[in-house]
């Protein structure tokens, strides 16, 4: 107790000896993210230890027990639209990320309620949403700073990718955007200015309606004074999807002439390729 006294005593003397104070750089940094995705965003907080010639799994991050999967405060992740993880349906909103890595390679992936805990204090598992055990993968590089990032994005799924040292572990996002964009297609196409681009995109891509989305290209070109070449190619492709090589290769060779006449180099080759594949 005397000697946390004196301690006290000369940090006051210090402080009031009018020597500057510096301000370091942090040892784990933290990291903010904002991933758009589906038709909303993901937003990720994390602070980001680094190996500094340690051997991190097993000794630093022991096996068999909860981490905070980073350092300092606990790992956040906000979701704004309800998504799907490893197969649980999780609400909009707020989380913490636990794991908890196994020498054998499994981690169990936690996500939990308790977004304002300090690390793994204040931890309580009766506010897990969900624990799902998922497999790691062994690296040969080794990673130096804790990395968290979005990897592998598409329009309704990615991956929360979670690296460090020589260990990398993928944990799969989806959203199901397909019956949003109906909703808000269907609404659209009944006003004035109708969406037959975005339309024809939405059936071919989404719904896999072939048929009606030729259809809406078909009435996004008529909407134009002159065929947007990429319109143009992309009827061909659905053409040719459609197994109508005859009709693709036709409008392939319109798309050709456009893209040459706009100076798009890149249209003009993908053109030339498709012409090549239906001849």
């Amino acid at each position: 107790m005397k000697y946390i006294f004196n301690l006290l005593v000369c940090c006051l003397i210090f402080s009031a000896s009018g020597i500057a104070q510096i301000k370091m750089p942090a040892p784990s940094p933290t990291q903010f993210i904002k991933q758009d995705f589906g038709l909303s965003s993901i937003e990720l907080t994390y602070s980001r230890p680094s190996l500094k010639g340690r051997n991190v799994f097993g000794t630093v991050v022991m096996y068999d027990s909860l981490w905070r999967t980073g350092a300092n405060s606990a790992t956040k992740i906000k979701f704004n639209d309800p998504v799907e993880i490893l197969g649980h349906k999780v609400d909009t909103g707020i989380y913490a990320i636990y794991t908890i890595p196994h020498k054998n390679g499994e981690w169990t992936f936690i996500l939990n309620k308790g977004f304002n805990n300090s690390g793994t204090s204040g931890y309580n598992e009766s506010e897990d949403v969900f624990r799902q055990e998922i497999k790691s993968t062994k690296i040969t590089n080794k990673i130096e700073t804790f990395t968290m990032e979005f990897t592998d994005i598409k329009a309704g799924s990615c991956n929360l990718s979670i690296r460090w040292d020589n260990v990398v572990l993928n944990v799969p996002i989806m959203e199901d955007i397909k019956d949003k964009l109906r909703s808000q297609l269907e609404s659209a196409l009944s006003s004035d200015k109708k969406p037959y681009w975005q339309a024809a995109q939405f059936y071919n891509e989404y719904d896999n309606n072939k048929p009606k989305a030729l259809e809406m290209v078909n009435d996004a070109i008529a909407q134009n004074e002159k065929p947007p070449f990429f319109m143009v190619y992309y009827k061909a492709k659905i053409q040719k999807e459609m197994g109508d090589k005859k009709g693709a290769l036709a409008t392939s060779k319109e798309s050709l002439k456009l893209s040459q006449d706009a100076g798009n180099g890149e249209y003009v080759l993908m053109n030339e390729k498709m012409i090549k594949e239906l001849k």
